[in-house]
């Protein structure tokens, strides 16, 4: 998959975060959901506008760019 088809980042929208093309859902705000514990069908049923094509580009999108990361700031919990 090709992300590019789904993902854009223009200033005039959410201040540019990435988001779902023809719509204004963030990546974040949709991993977050996910992250959280809802499921696919579950984001696609509340978010109508959103395509299965599309939410598969936010993990697609996502991968990609961790790829390009070398150092990961990790927020541990200690106990």
């Amino acid at each position: 998959m090709d992300w590019h088809d789904y993902i854009q980042a223009d200033p005039e929208i959410l201040a540019g975060k990435p988001v779902v093309k023809g719509t204004r859902l963030a990546v974040e705000f949709l991993l977050g959901l996910l992250g959280a514990g809802w499921t696919s069908d579950q984001i696609l049923s509340n978010y109508p506008t959103l395509t299965p094509a599309g939410l598969q580009a936010v993990f697609a999108f996502a991968a990609e760019s961790l790829q390009d990361e070398s150092v990961y700031s990790l927020h541990l919990r200690t106990a």
